[in-house]
């Protein structure tokens, strides 16, 4: 991606990811939360709700690896503002899209507005900021 080309409007390629236990348990263990709601079935009911479900720092992840990949490997993501929603539990897919909100071509940044959707309704929100180092270098 060229920051150059980047124009404001522009809608992101959507991504779609399943939520499989595997993808909930994984994200928990890989960031150190082992609340049992994000890999006990059981625990989880007993909490009352009926499967396990996305800690908010996969949910996090996955919203960099949206944006990120779209940007290309001279992004850097600069800020994240996010804001969870309805859970992503075992079975649903999850659709994350995004649009370009706003470009400063003078500090070489991009905000990126994202959704990430699932049955119940939008899991995730987020502003994501994205820098382009090369803009800046002289």
């Amino acid at each position: 991606m060229r920051f150059e080309d980047i124009v404001e409007g522009a809608e992101l390629p959507e991504f779609v990811f399943p939520v499989t236990a595997s993808a909930i348990a994984v994200g928990a263990i890989a960031t150190n939360d082992y609340e049992t709601v994000h890999h006990d079935k059981a625990a989880a009911e007993a909490s009352g709700v009926p499967n396990i479900f996305m800690n908010i720092l996969t949910t996090n992840g996955l919203v960099q690896r949206f944006v990120g990949e779209w940007g290309g490997p001279g992004a850097r993501i600069r800020k994240i503002k996010i804001k969870l929603g309805a859970p992503n539990f075992v079975g649903d897919t999850m659709r994350i899209n995004g649009k370009v909100s706003r470009v400063n071509m003078d500090a070489g940044e991009v905000d990126v507005s994202v959704s990430g959707r699932n049955a119940l309704g939008e899991h995730v929100g987020a502003t994501v900021t994205l820098y382009f180092p090369e803009r800046n270098a002289a």
